[in-house]
């Protein structure tokens, strides 16, 4: 994948991920102090000073507030904004249309640069308020806006700008752009645990990726494949994920991933249970990802014990254990809480230590269907007639 090396995230986003982590458990993070330092560095090499501010609550791991800091960036960005003020009144007097617009578009960039989200979210918008920008300029701006809304957390922000940013799209926006959006709606989609979408959209921005400003490329093929091995078929994944090249040059270097991907598609489920607690470990890390892990837990354990149940009529716990390296005991709660949630197709033989499965024929369902919806109608139709004559 080439990718412009001269591109790096966008540094609020960078920072907030970087807090995340300080509010991860010390299992996870064991060494906190050099990411403490990284992001107070950057915070006062960038001017983060709304950054700073909206992160470092009572409650952050970076409190206290350093308050020296923040009137020392203060006074830089109070400069930075009057002389953008100067610039956009000089365009307005001498100068035409587009050199105001490219102006106000500094402006925009700077709040956004400090994490300034009230102040940046004005600012793009009067960008494209008289109607008149391209649509290249508006995209940017809504794309501006869904990175703040990911930044704060803000669902509401990130969900309106995406929509705001799809319909300029649709209306011709370039061929980039819409690959672009596509990487941010999934990022959006993922977070609000829409995995299927997600994958879809990842998967169809593999080989055109350029978002280094929203994710690196490591943590893109990350969401790719969590977001297609807990939502799409075997058949599927082998054919889009298992082989892909975008995939596969990165792979490796993320702990546990190939195995975790590998493992599974294999039916090698001893050594999927072993990556399985690796990958977990960096979805709790992940701001997106955190408040789905028990989700993508449960749901990657009906998808491999389901995987392996197709292929029996009925098999031993003790067989079945031994094959996903875990303790019989452990394996039969887990089925019995599966089966009685309706989950998987089977029931449980504790006398004989069997697993019967009772997969559902499909076609004898849609029979059953079939009736049920004619019946439906026919109780229709004779209200209604009884209407009629009357």
């Amino acid at each position: 994948m080439d990718l412009d090396e001269d591109i790096s995230q966008d540094e609020k986003l960078r920072l907030a991920v970087q807090h995340f982590l300080l509010t991860c458990s010390d299992v996870l993070v064991p060494d906190k102090a050099p990411i403490k330092a990284d992001i107070m560095q950057s915070v006062e090499k960038g001017g983060l000073v709304a950054w700073y501010r909206n992160f470092v609550t009572p409650e952050s791991p970076l409190a206290p507030l350093d308050e020296a800091l923040c009137a020392k960036l203060d006074v830089s960005n109070a400069e930075k904004v009057a002389a953008f003020d100067v610039k956009i009144k000089d365009a307005e007097e001498n100068l035409g249309e587009s050199e105001v617009r490219d102006a106000m578009i500094e402006k925009a960039a700077h709040f956004d640069s400090i994490g300034a989200q009230t102040e940046s979210i004005e600012a793009h918008s009067a960008v494209v308020a008289d109607g008149k920008a391209g649509a290249a300029v508006r995209i940017d701006c809504a794309l501006a806006k869904i990175r703040m809304g990911l930044c704060f957390t803000d669902h509401e922000l990130t969900a309106k700008s995406v929509e705001e940013c799809q319909k300029i799209v649709d209306e011709g926006g370039d061929w980039e752009r819409r690959n672009r959006l596509k990487v941010y709606e999934a990022v959006h989609l993922m977070s609000s645990r829409e995995f299927k979408k997600a994958a879809e959209l990842f998967l169809d921005s593999l080989a055109t990726f350029t978002c280094l400003e929203l994710i690196p490329y490591n943590t893109f093929v990350f969401y790719t494949v969590v977001a297609s091995v807990v939502a799409l078929d075997r058949v599927t994944l082998k054919k889009r994920v298992l082989h892909a090249p975008e995939i596969l040059s990165v792979i490796e270097q993320i702990p546990a991933l190939a195995d975790f991907m590998n493992s599974l598609y294999k039916c090698d489920y001893a050594r999927f249970f072993q990556s399985f607690p690796v990958i977990v470990g960096q979805l709790q890390c992940d701001p997106y990802l955190k408040a789905h892990v028990k989700y993508f837990e449960r749901e990657m354990c009906v998808v491999a014990y389901t995987q392996f149940l197709a292929s029996y009529r009925s098999v031993t716990i003790e067989s079945m254990a031994r094959s996903f390296g875990v303790s019989t005991g452990f394996l039969d709660g887990e089925l019995s809480k599966f089966i009685s949630a309706g989950r998987i197709h089977a029931k449980i033989d504790k006398v004989g230590g069997v697993v019967e499965t009772n997969r559902p024929d499909a076609k004898n369902a849609l029979y059953q269907d079939a009736i049920k919806r004619g019946d439906a109608l026919l109780n229709r139709i004779q209200k209604l007639s009884r209407v009629i004559n009357v």
